[in-house]
Order: C-alpha cells, then sequence, then structure tokens
C-alpha cells in the first residue's frame, strides 16, 4: 500500500511581501530594482514552454550500450548482447527488448553525451540539481543526504514559485517524490532529492510503499489493487475527530500564532508552521484525496502502463500533474538492499535482468504515459525528462553468468519529451565506444539551465544560501534550445 508520509512539508509556503523586500534590498536575491517594485514577481527569461516537470529517474545508472547509443559495429566486448533495432529518428538505432519506445522516437529526443565527474552513485546529487556534491558526512555507505547538499530542482522551483506569487491557490503539493523518497527501500537515504540547505519546508511530499518482504522487488511483478491503492493513511485523523473540529483547533492554533508573531522568523518554527499547513490541506481538500486515489483510473489504461510499481507509478505521476504539482519524481529505484540486480546498477546479471525486467518495464510503462499524455493535451504543457544518474562502461565484463557493466559517468543518454520538445532529434554524438562525447558534450549544468528556462526561470537566477550569500541556480550551463521548435 502506498502512503503519505505523515512528516511531509508543504512547499507552498509564501514569503511575504516585506520578507522579499528586505531580501531584495539586502541583495541575497540578486534581483534588479523592477523586481523590487515588483515584490514577488520573479521575471522570466523568454516565453513559458512549460507549466510542469515529470522526471523519471530510473536509478543505478542505465547502460547506454544496451538502450539509446548502441554501437553494433563495435567489438563484442563492447556492444554488448542485444541487437539495435531501427527507430522512426534516422540515426538511431534502439535496443531491440525496446520497440514500443523505438515506434515512438518521434515523440521524444535523445541527448547522448551527458557526462559529469562524479564517478558513483553520489551522480544522484548532480542529475537531480545541476550541482557537484558537496563535502559532508554521508555516513557508512557514503551517499546519505545532508543539510549542506544543493536543493533539488522540485525545491528551487517551489521557493521561486513562492516568492513570485506569494501564498498559492492551490492547495496541492508542488514538488512531490513517488513512489516512495530514493534509497528507503534499500535503507538508504540518498542525496540530491531534497530541499538541503534552502531548509526542509522545501522538502518533497513523498509517497511510501508497503513491501511484502525484505527481498521483495515489486517493479518486477504485478501488484495488486491494494497494494497500488495511493491513500493518505499518514494523515488520517483520530477516530470522532470531525472536519469541523479540525477546523476550530486550527482557528485556536492560529490565536495562539498571533502572540508568538515575534517568533515567525526562526526557520524550525516556519517549517512547523508549513508542515501543518500541509497536513491540514491533505486532510480537508477533496481534490487532493481525489488526486491520489488510482482507482478512479480506467482498468484498460491502467493496464496499458503495466501493473507493476514503476508503471502505476507513471500513472500517478501523471495524475499528480494534471491536479497541480509543479515537478513530480517518479523513481525506478533500488529495491532490495546489496541486491544491484533489482536497479538499473547492472555490474552483474546484466543480460538476464535487463532482458526480462529493466527493459521490458521502460518499454511498457514509459510510452503508455506518453501516449496518455499526448492525447490529453497534458504532453504539450509538460516537460518529462527521462534519466539515471550515470552510464556504464564501454567494456561489457564478461563473469559468466553474472555478466555485468561497472559505473561510468563519463558519457550517457537522457530523454526530453513534451512542452515543445522536437521529436525525432537527437543532440550530441559519442566516440565509436560510447565512451566520451564526440560532439557537443552536455553538463548537469546544461540539464539544469534546459530545465529551468522551459519553466520560464531564468537560470542566473540567484537566490540566498544557508550563509544568506547570492548564489545563482545554475553555476555554468546553457539551456538546450537545439531540441525545442
Amino acid at each position: 500500500m502506498l502512503s503519505i508520509l505523515s512528516n511531509a512539508t508543504r512547499t507552498c509556503d509564501g514569503v511575504g511581501r516585506r520578507e522579499l523586500l528586505q531580501a531584495c534590498g539586502a541583495g541575497l536575491l540578486g534581483m534588479s530594482l523592477p523586481k523590487v517594485l515588483a515584490a514577488e514577481d520573479v521575471k522570466t527569461p523568454q516565453a513559458v514552454r512549460a507549466k510542469s516537470v515529470l522526471f523519471v529517474f530510473l536509478y543505478g545508472g542505465p547502460s547506454q550500450l544496451e538502450t539509446f547509443d548502441m554501437k553494433p559495429e563495435a567489438p563484442s566486448s563492447i556492444r554488448g548482447p542485444f541487437k539495435p533495432i531501427a527507430s522512426r529518428t534516422p540515426g538511431l538505432q534502439i535496443c531491440e527488448h525496446l520497440p514500443r519506445l523505438a515506434e515512438r522516437s518521434d515523440k521524444y529526443a535523445v541527448v547522448r553525451t551527458v557526462n559529469h565527474p562524479q564517478n558513483d552513485h553520489n551522480g544522484t546529487h548532480f542529475i537531480q540539481t545541476g550541482h557537484a556534491i558537496p563535502p559532508a558526512d554521508r555516513g557508512s555507505a557514503n551517499v546519505a543526504a545532508t543539510d549542506k547538499d544543493w536543493p533539488a530542482f522540485g525545491s528551487v522551483i517551489s521557493y521561486v514559485d513562492a516568492l513570485s506569487r506569494g501564498r498559492s491557490e492551490n492547495p496541492f503539493p508542488p514538488y512531490v517524490y513517488l513512489p516512495k523518497r530514493l534509497g528507503h527501500f534499500a535503507g538508504y537515504d540518498i542525496n540530491g532529492q531534497y530541499a538541503g540547505w534552502l531548509g526542509k519546508a522545501w522538502d518533497p511530499m513523498a509517497t511510501a510503499i508497503r513491501k511484502r518482504d525484505a527481498t521483495d522487488n515489486p517493479y518486477f511483478r504485478d501488484c495488486t489493487d491494494d497494494e497500488l491503492n495511493f491513500r493518505l493513511s499518514g494523515l488520517d485523523p483520530l477516530p470522532n475527530v470531525t472536519l469541523d473540529r479540525l477546523n476550530r483547533r486550527q482557528s485556536l492554533l492560529t490565536q495562539f500564532d498571533e502572540q508568538r508573531r515575534h517568533l515567525e522568523q526562526a526557520p524550525r518554527v516556519r517549517d512547523f508552521g508549513t508542515r501543518r499547513e500541509q497536513a491540514m490541506n491533505l486532510l480537508t481538500s477533496g481534490d487532493v484525496s481525489q488526486a491520489f486515489d488510482l482507482r478512479r483510473e480506467p482498468n484498460a489504461l491502467r493496464d496499458s502502463y503495466g501493473r507493476n510499481l514503476f508503471g502505476q507509478s507513471l500513472l500517478m505521476g501523471r495524475r499528480l500533474i494534471e491536479a497541480g504539482s509543479r515537478f513530480v519524481t517518479v523513481a525506478w529505484d533500488m529495491a532490495v538492499r546489496g541486491d544491484d540486480t533489482t536497479s538499473w546498477d547492472s555490474h552483474r546479471d546484466l543480460t538476464r535482468v535487463m532482458k526480462d525486467h529493466l527493459l521490458p518495464g521502460l518499454d511498457q510503462g514509459l510510452p503508455a504515459l506518453l501516449d496518455d499524455m499526448g492525447n490529453t493535451g497534458l504532453l504539450d504543457e509538460t516537460l518529462v525528462f527521462v534519466a539515471g544518474e550515470m552510464g556504464r562502461t564501454p567494456k561489457f565484463q564478461n563473469r559468466g553468468s553474472q555478466d555485468g557493466r561497472d559505473h561510468w559517468s563519463h558519457c550517457f543518454p537522457c530523454i526530453f519529451a513534451g512542452a515543445g520538445t522536437r521529436g525525432g532529434t537527437l543532440y550530441g554524438e559519442s566516440d565509436p565506444h560510447a565512451a566520451y562525447p564526440a560532439t557537443d558534450p552536455v553538463s548537469p549544468g546544461d540539464l539544469a539551465a534546459t530545465i529551468y528556462t522551459s519553466l520560464g526561470i531564468a537560470p542566473d537566477l540567484r537566490i540566498p544560501n544557508a550563509l544568506g550569500q547570492p548564489v545563482p541556480l545554475v553555476d555554468s550551463g546553457r539551456p538546450l534550445d537545439a531540441i525545442f521548435s
């Protein structure tokens, strides 16, 4: 069963005119005088392409050579076990186990030359923030999130939205993580997904699923309706507590707040206020509860996505975007601690796991999402971004039945669709072994600039960091304008 985590925070906490003017006057936001005078107006760099972003995160690092950058002319020690097939995009050959995506390549752009220097799973910070991971104590596994981290795209977008318009008129959470926070299935709390130094008030809402047991992998099997019932159980009211009583309690809390206004600038108090407001919205809003009810979708549509956790999470992501979320991450996560065969981290058993589970699951869920959003027009206003945190080594490690590829962050692909993306576009070319970019290298900063610009947010907009110093959203990077119409 999927349930909303009870300690989630509401990220639409407004920033008042006086607070914004003080921040701008001190130069913390790097805003111009017209912006200061407009108080809550964040200027857009160009016409807005997208209203929202759906990030499909293939955690672990999908192999470029078994997906969208196959090299059939390379030696067998490079090219791997699968054959390429033609797509609708000239020059793009796709893995034989992705036939549906090959048929729909005219609906998305493939960027083949993403690269960064973080050659391990801490690339999760790069791919979700656009920035290198800062030094910090990250626990025994060296992947834990900290308050020193750069805020995730969804956190920054929520924060900037609040500056531009004050309190949101829509109580729906703007940044949501599905189906569970990254790493939580396997007992990790992985960096890159949170608000970091921006503050917990801007952390994502998240859903949570209970596995059948410690070795269960709901990504590799069909799930029952009970398991796929997205309910707000973490926020269920106590017995005999009616909405009328909740409203009276809210009124009483408001009176107390009036007596404690001098505390409102304390970060912990502000965070508590946003948590309480989010809880009240979730408890009292029928629109929110309906959006999380996957059973409202037709059975045939649910079947088209696949009844596994990945497919149903994609469908839920579409519902949340439709309901008003600005940034939704759907993660195909590692399901079992220490078992890299349950995710895209294909060190071993690559041929079997990719053929039987990973590629078929992606080839069912992602085309269904593109078709579904395209049929309703939602794809026109939603940027869909598909990526892992890295790729895999060009050398195919033949370890008998444990064949595989290791970490490789020096060249790997990603996909963009929707919001004016030029379908059938190829951006960048790798070398003959898919090891390094041959043309048009793309950095995480470029990806960040592309995402922010699509939403009408200037990549050079400055926000105050933990020390109150103005820092740009993107240090270095330029939007990939060539992949858009």
